[in-house]
């Protein structure tokens, strides 16, 4: 899900290039200054040549850090990063992104989309971790099942553009129906309800990850709850997970390209996200990779470490649970706490990390319209920072609400330090403001996605990043079919701009639906915009080919070597 920047900062593509535009004012600040307190000497060669931890010459692996423990390894069930990356290393879909971001053969060997047909054919070399074949037939299961209603798939939207998806998703046909069938073992072929611009892009998304179904049906509802409990065909197969600590990947030797893996072994050591923790192990080389939040800036620059930036493609908002008896579904409710916050103070006050942007817009700076980016031929609508009509907006809120105050508004969070500063900031300047209390609900990571789903929020702090290269990856988040819509919010004109903007083949009539769709999310308040995540991190100097992606895992290893000393 991340877009690669080299260790030198080259961009593979015009996306990375559109990112670097915007990070570079703040992060050139910050190294200049490292570089004129020689900070960036880099780590000595003693303390390179001593990691044991972080890099294991003699076993040929590293040790990383996962923030949280991956909540879903159910590829067809998966909805989060986290789950995203390890799931990146350890499965491969038909079709997957190179080192350029560029699409290129996966599971796959050669593939011909042609108006409303796709073919697939999967290559002979193609098998599980166990040694079995993997056939056409493990893709036709696994987008099936996803699109069974009662697997429960909030991704099962994602195959709607296949013939009769959308239909048997709701229970209203077969799931026989469906346009994709296995014609042999190396041919998969899929019917579209209309051709589409992008159907390539989604098939490389986890979503459409293979499952074998003989094994699937073995594990008795448990696929994907534990290391043994999953078989792999990507570059790495998991050996050990230890739930809330450590995972362990080793390299596939049934993967068709494992020549192309250099690495042996990736030991997620350590499950955290704490601060200091993680400066510390940094410190004392026990991880390869950290990303570093504003509170360890000055202990990296004090370590002289190389320090590196990258925007991830994500971006955060406030998100309203709009459903029936629910305050927040009042729009005047929540124009007046729109009004009420300023994203620029957040960012620049509150996060204080470089690479990072207020969300101006559900859709980020770096995706592409017609001829430039999007949101330089379709600008993100004003957002002023108004108190005195925040509060005008409020009093007519409750009045429409029958209320003489509002009641206590519970924002769901999780434990990470970014999300805890914002919610501390928003609980503060919604009472500074507009009087109003903002109980903080402070979950694990997993448990917030679980009350999320279950609609258990007033408020909730989220996020959303790029499935694939395209815009509709964002707006569709808010399509009342979406399961991803955690807050449920339902509006039928834009539910028709999504359609248009997945049914049309022509860019210039999908871009014009992609605006009403960012110009009707602005005018009825669905979300507050927070920021667009900027990264700023450390690599210990022996790992090379370690790749950020925007689309795919956020970190990508499986390009990784250690460089060692001739």
């Amino acid at each position: 899900m991340k877009s690669p920047i080299t260790s030198d900062d080259s961009f593979t593509r015009s996306a990375g290039r559109q990112l670097a535009r915007y990070a570079f004012i703040a992060v050139a600040v910050l190294v200049a200054l490292m570089y004129s307190l020689n900070f960036v000497a880099g780590l000595t060669s003693t303390g390179a040549g001593g990691a044991a931890g972080a890099v294991d010459v003699e076993n040929n692996e590293i040790s990383i850090y996962l923030r949280e423990e991956p909540p879903q390894m159910n590829s067809m069930l998966a909805t989060d990063a986290v789950s995203g990356m390890v799931l990146g290393h350890v499965m491969e879909g038909l079709l997957r992104y190179d080192e350029n971001d560029q699409i290129v053969p996966g599971m796959a060997e050669r593939w011909e989309i042609n108006g409303t047909r796709a073919t697939f054919h999967i290559r002979e070399n193609a098998r599980w971790s166990n040694g079995d074949p993997l056939t056409a037939h493990d893709f036709e299961f696994a987008w099936k099942t996803a699109l069974d209603p009662a697997t429960g798939s909030q991704y099962a939207f994602i195959f709607y553009p296949i013939l009769n998806a959308e239909a048997a998703n709701t229970g209203q046909m077969p799931l026989d129906s469906v346009g994709v069938r296995a014609l042999d073992d190396h041919t998969l072929e899929v019917d579209l309800a209309q051709p589409i611009a992008y159907f390539d892009k989604l098939v490389a998304f986890v979503t459409f990850q293979p499952v074998q179904e003989a094994f699937f049906n073995a594990t008795n509802g448990r696929y994907g709850a534990d290391a043994d409990e999953m078989l792999y065909n990507g570059p790495f197969m998991m050996t050990s997970w230890v739930h809330g600590a450590s995972l362990r990947m080793v390299k596939n030797p049934y993967y068709w390209d494992a020549e192309r893996i250099r690495l042996d072994g990736i030991n997620a050591a350590y499950i955290t996200s704490d601060s200091n923790t993680l400066l510390n192990l940094y410190k004392d080389e026990r991880i390869a990779v950290v990303d570093l939040t504003a509170e360890m800036l000055e202990g990296a620059m004090q370590q002289k470490w190389q320090l590196d930036r990258f925007m991830d493609g994500s971006v955060f908002f406030v998100d309203f649970n709009h459903r029936e008896g629910r305050v927040t579904g009042n729009l005047n409710l929540r124009k007046a706490m729109f009004l009420a916050q300023d994203g620029n103070e957040l960012v620049d006050r509150v996060i204080k990390l470089p690479g990072y942007l207020p969300a101006k817009s559900l859709f980020p700076v770096w995706l592409q319209g017609v001829e430039k980016t999007f949101r330089e031929e379709y600008p993100a609508p004003e957002s002023p920072y108004n108190v005195a009509l925040a509060r005008e907006h409020l009093e007519r809120a409750k009045q429409e609400l029958g209320l003489s105050e509002i009641p206590p508004l519970v924002m769901l969070a999780d434990t990470s330090p970014v999300a805890t500063i914002s919610s501390q900031y928003y609980q503060e300047v919604f009472k500074r403001n507009l009087g109003l209390d903002i109980i903080i609900d402070a979950q694990t990571f997993q448990q917030r996605l679980a009350k999320m789903d279950s609609g258990d929020f007033d408020i909730v702090l989220s996020g959303w990043g790029p499935d694939y290269n395209d815009p509709l990856t964002f707006a569709d988040l808010y399509a009342s079919w979406n399961l991803n819509n955690r807050g449920r919010y339902n509006n039928p004109v834009l539910d028709s701009h999504v359609r248009v903007a997945q049914t049309s083949t022509d860019t210039k009539t999908r871009m014009d639906a992609f605006g009403e769709i960012q110009r009707i999310l602005h005018e009825d308040v669905a979300y507050i915009g927070n920021y667009e995540r900027g990264r700023v991190y450390a690599t210990h100097p022996q790992v090379k080919g370690v790749i950020r992606r925007v689309f795919g895992a956020e970190y990508d290893y499986t390009g990784a070597y250690i460089e060692t000393a001739d």
